[in-house]
């Protein structure tokens, strides 16, 4: 047992600690406060404590406890409200009222409640890492499937069945050198990712009923965005909405350092959103990770690996799962503290040098693979992360390098928003790098002319920008009439297409195939229009048709309506349009 001899905020000098390693955990004061080892010289040891410090004085014992930060996994994580070192928030309400206390100590799972365990192995069959070896059913849309732990692996001795709860034997394997009792928990270390097969390439595209995202700047599943944008801007509703929408069966929320009015709101309105896919409540398939900006600066360091290790946990047994990390700026901002405390050398901005390394680290833990086990099974694990730049500025150092290892950039734009222009996403500087991977994907799935449509409307945006600035000097009516009939277009794509309504029980959600007609409508509108103007009609006289309020309209049409509405436009544009030269 060691002694503090300097505390420096949340960092905690200790010496006495000869023998204790990296991330080992320890025990801090009398009160007992958890903390992490960050640094060893000698038998001092630097200790980053996930609760407040205050009060602590030198002399009080620092108590390494033999293990580093893990998480517990197993039934009862999904609907669970965590911190940052997955203590549930509800339990410590509950024990100790509103305001949390020091040293407090809560079990992450229910080790009391018994859970029905149905065996899908028997006696004799001869099991690898990973193979599943029950189920239990966790909540009315998730099934955990209890596996067996990587590194362990045997013949079935013996296997239950019936109610049980997570720390009892539920099957007992025997290899050459001895038996493995396995329960349906298994601890993990949060720093440490978790093994699989194989990674997949990024061939599957998470939809995301969000036509900006799914029809421009598409993520695959098992990839990685990133969503920067200054205060304002709409990132955490973008969060949200990706949360509510995306089809990952698991969802995994980390509010990193988010105020706290914010995080109270995903709180209260996450239990009371309803899923769209299946009418029950959306917290069915998700768990929170809160920390908000006045909880202690290093748990929020630990709460983006604790929330990838949850999914890792729900990809290897075969789910899609999705973490929305809100927001890794505050994140990184925790390890400036933390290294500003133990007196490292500052890099850019006063981040630390490593700062680089350690967000390649936690996105590089996304992917789609193939799981552990002796049957097949796909997984993945996506990651969104939002980035906070001070003031807007994209040139800082955790937008950059986090542009450097995702591959979306969904740029926000605080003009779009001042606009009322929602979602605010750049298309001119926004980018996704798996447009050419999932080509496929829709060419079979939505349509043949997927890639095409998107390239044109692109196209038709970007000579949008050029001639602004054209309009600026000279006036629009000094425009030749196909680039006002360009114009036009534009318009309908970024007000029709491109904004979508996040409060609008249609318009919330959009699929692929109503995406790929609205476009087709408005690309039709535009070919059809340059037509009429070869043949006579003016720019003004197709700006005032009715079939343009018509599409204006469109994206409030049910899913079921659209085909109707499609075809009903589709003859109201041909014949608007067509008029003899």
């Amino acid at each position: 047992m060691g002694k503090i001899i300097r505390v420096a905020g949340s960092l905690v000098e200790a010496n006495g600690m000869r023998g204790s390693s990296m991330y080992e955990l320890v025990k801090i004061g009398d009160e007992g406060l958890t903390g992490e080892i960050i640094r060893l010289v000698g038998d001092t040891a630097s200790i980053q404590v996930y609760e407040d410090t205050t009060g602590l004085m030198p002399g009080e014992p620092a108590d390494a406890m033999g293990k580093s930060l893990c998480v517990e996994l197993g039934p009862g994580v999904i609907k669970s409200i965590y911190d940052g070192i997955q203590r549930p928030l509800n339990l410590i309400r509950d024990k100790a009222g509103d305001y949390i206390s020091r040293g407090i100590t809560v079990p992450p799972i229910d080790k009391n409640k018994k859970w029905e365990f149905l065996p899908k192995a028997k006696v004799g069959d001869k099991l690898a890492s990973g193979d599943i070896i029950g189920e239990i059913k966790e909540t009315k849309v998730i099934t955990n499937r209890v596996m067996v732990p990587p590194g362990v692996g045997g013949t079935v001795e013996r296997i239950e069945d019936g109610k049980f709860k997570v720390t009892d034997t539920v099957c007992v394997l025997k290899d050459d050198k001895k038996e493995h009792e396995i329960s349906s928990m298994q601890i993990w270390p949060v720093r440490k990712p978790r093994p699989f097969k194989k990674k997949l390439e990024s061939s599957v595209p998470m939809i995301s009923g969000q036509r900006v995202f799914d029809t421009f700047f598409p993520i695959a599943s098992g990839g990685t965005a990133a969503i920067p944008g200054g205060f304002g801007t709409g990132k955490t509703v973008s969060q949200h909405q990706l949360a509510k929408w995306v089809d990952a069966e698991v969802i995994v929320y980390v509010g990193c350092g988010e105020r706290g009015n914010e995080m109270t709101e995903v709180l209260e309105e996450f239990p009371k959103l309803e899923d769209p896919k299946n009418k029950l409540p959306l917290m069915e398939r998700t768990c929170l990770i809160a920390n908000t900006s006045n909880m202690p600066v290093a748990a929020r360091e630990a709460s983006v690996y604790t929330g990838i290790t949850l999914a890792e946990y729900y990809r290897d047994m075969g789910y899609n799962t999705a973490v929305m990390a809100d927001s890794t700026s505050r994140w990184a901002e925790a390890m400036r503290e933390i290294s500003g405390r133990l007196e490292e050398m500052p890099g850019e901005e006063g981040y630390p040098a490593y700062l680089a390394s350690r967000l390649a680290e936690f996105y590089e833990r996304s992917g789609r693979v193939i799981a552990l086990g002796s049957e097949e099974r796909t997984g993945s694990v996506s990651v969104i992360g939002a980035v906070s730049p001070p003031g807007g500025d994209f040139s800082e150092p955790v937008t950059q390098n986090t542009l450097r290892v995702t591959h979306v950039f969904w740029a926000l734009d605080a003009k779009l928003a001042d606009r009322r222009h929602f979602p605010a996403i750049n298309w001119l500087t926004s980018y996704s790098l798996y447009t050419e991977s999932l080509k496929e994907w829709f060419k079979e799935n939505v349509a043949e002319d997927w890639t095409n449509k998107r390239t044109e409307a692109m196209v038709i945006l970007q000579k949008e920008s050029e001639l602004r600035e054209i309009v600026q000097l000279v006036g629009p009516d000094a425009l030749p009439d196909r680039e006002k009939v360009v114009l036009d277009v534009a318009r309908m794509l970024r007000e029709d297409f491109l904004q979508q309504n996040a409060f609008h029980e249609v318009d919330t959600y959009c699929s692929p195939q109503k995406q790929y007609k609205m476009l087709s409508l408005i690309l039709k509108f535009y070919e059809k229009a340059m037509i009429a103007l070869e043949n006579g009609m003016e720019p003004s006289e197709i700006n005032q048709l009715d079939v343009i309020d018509d599409i204006a309209k469109m994206k409030f049409i049910p899913e079921e309506k659209f085909d109707d509405e499609f075809n009903r436009l589709t003859k109201k544009i041909d014949m608007q349009l067509e008029r003899a030269g």
